[in-house]
């Protein structure tokens, strides 16, 4: 029987052909790889005496970036700010890029995470993506999204040296989002504005 993730791995050859990334990492929502990305910078850019790192998020923006972000152990400074279609997490090199996915988006030496929900520009009823240009990133970020396993080895075998997470991308999804990249324009405008409420009021954001 052949490797049913196979076409995960096509995917994600196109979404790097598509958007200019080197790699392309995909996982079952853009929360899980917002979470990943911003796991993986504090493991290799924040000292290990700063038990609370800092990140920037603006007031206004989905409920899940500021969960990924307490998740992964970070203090959230907010700050009033205007964005369309994607904007950075401020103190890393993170995009939450949810509403942006056209032709050539990638920006070298950034970790740009994308939604492929059902209302975004290339939509399915789930899943998302890392784009990125890290080869020390993406072998960790291959190991982290599959439970800390080594893809292609069995469990018995395999040696873990990290704390994965179970967010992989299904085959029937990922063979979906090939098909209708296919068919996608080459240019798409970012999504229009979304009246997001205020995070910083909410009492789990305090």
């Amino acid at each position: 029987m052949g490797n049913p993730y196979a076409v995960t791995k096509q995917l994600e050859e196109e979404l790097c052909n598509y958007t200019g990334s080197r790699y392309a990492v995909a996982v079952n929502s853009c929360s899980a790889a917002l979470l990943l990305s911003l796991l993986w910078w504090k493991h290799r850019h924040v000292v290990p005496e700063c038990k609370e790192p800092t990140v920037v998020l603006p007031r206004r923006t989905y409920v899940s970036v500021a969960c990924s972000a307490k998740q992964a152990g970070y203090r959230i400074e907010w700050q009033d700010r205007d964005w369309s279609g994607a904007y950075q997490l401020g103190f890393t090199t993170v995009f939450d890029s949810a509403r942006r996915f056209t032709s050539g988006m990638f920006i070298p030496s950034t970790f740009q995470c994308v939604s492929f929900s059902t209302s975004k520009i290339l939509g399915d009823e789930q899943g998302g993506a890392i784009l990125h240009d890290n080869e020390e990133a993406d072998k960790w970020f291959r190991k982290a999204r599959f439970d800390g396993r080594t893809e292609g080895v069995d469990p018995k075998e395999d040696t873990f040296d990290l704390i994965g997470h179970h967010c992989l991308m299904t085959p029937s999804v990922s063979a979906r989002l090939l098909l209708k990249l296919y068919h996608l324009p080459k240019h798409n405008a970012d999504l229009g504005h979304y009246d997001y409420p205020d995070l910083s009021k909410h009492p789990a954001f305090k």
